[in-house]
Order: C-alpha cells, then structure tokens, then sequence
C-alpha cells in the first residue's frame, strides 16, 4: 500500500485546482429592464391602448432590446403594458407574464430574482410602480416617477456575487 498515498496526492493535486476554479466562476449576469409604459390614449379611463406615438415608442423599445438575451418579459393584465411588451415579447418568441400591479414591489422582486438566473428580463409596470421595483431589485433609492414621464429605462444588473447596479436612463 505504499502507492496509495502518491495516488491520491496525485488525485489532488489534478481535483483540487479544477474545484477551486468552480467555486470562483462567476455566474452569468442577470439583468433587468424596467420601464413604464408607453404613452396611453384618452380611450378608456380605467384600461386604455396606446397612442401611435406609445406603440412607436413600444417598437423603439424591442429595436433597442433586440441584441439582448432577452429570457422573459412581464407586464400587468392592463393593454397599455401588454401592449408595450408585446413587440419586444414577439421579437424573441417569449409570452408575457402577467403580474399584480397591486403586489408590492419587494414580493415582486423577490419573485424575479427567484425565478431568473442570467439573461435580461424586461418589467413594464407603471408611474407608480415602475421605481419602486428597480429600488427593490437593487436594494437602492429611486426617483419617483412623474405622471407625464414615458421615457426613463431603468436598468438593474446583478453580479454573480449579488451585487447590484443601477443606471437610468431617457430614451427616445
């Protein structure tokens, strides 16, 4: 039995290194697109469509997601979400979930983060639900979101060791 000793610290010494590179992968990247919206006509007071210039801006939104690895895509049960949703949804083959706009925020998120692992996820929500979820999914303040504003994307990214970023931005 005087190998045995020289075969396993040869085991070790292949074994240990390729776990060690293991536990320092870093995983792939989440991220999350948060947006409102787009801009909704005066149709219906309780569950209005898009303008043209909301179903324009609905289209600029899945061109400037197109190259994302887009993995789900949520809006509320409301046509102006589904609506904004939709062409980025279509664009890459994926449903729409549906959420509770009523569901608060930290639920909601912590929901999201549960049941993405990489890839981008886009969120429409609403003027007054939109900031709190990206303050929910990256532990961070918010601006509060004007009634008139259609144009501010909220990007959270979380790193594999779950830390999280965000930027803002306007878009067109």
């Amino acid at each position: 039995m005087p190998h045995f000793p020289r075969v396993v610290t040869g085991l070790l010494t292949v074994l240990l290194p390729a776990c060690a590179n293991l536990s320092t992968t870093p995983s792939p990247p989440l991220t999350f697109v948060i947006v409102r919206h787009a801009e909704k006509a005066q149709d219906d007071p309780r569950d209005p469509m898009l303008t043209d210039a909301g179903r324009s801006r609905a289209a600029a939104l899945a061109s400037a997601l197109a190259d994302a690895p887009i993995t789900a895509v949520y809006a509320t049960q409301f046509h102006r979400t589904r609506q904004t949703a939709a062409p980025t949804a279509r664009a890459h083959g994926l449903p729409i979930t549906v959420y509770d706009p009523g569901q608060s925020a930290s639920i909601l998120a912590a929901r999201l983060r549960q049941s993405h692992r990489a890839g981008h996820v886009l969120v429409v929500a609403h003027s007054n639900t939109a900031p709190a979820i990206a303050a929910a999914l990256c532990g961070c303040e918010v601006a509060p979101m004007d009634e008139n504003e259609y144009d501010r994307r909220m990007t959270v990214r979380l790193a594999g060791n779950g830390a999280a970023t965000l930027t803002s931005e306007s878009v067109p």
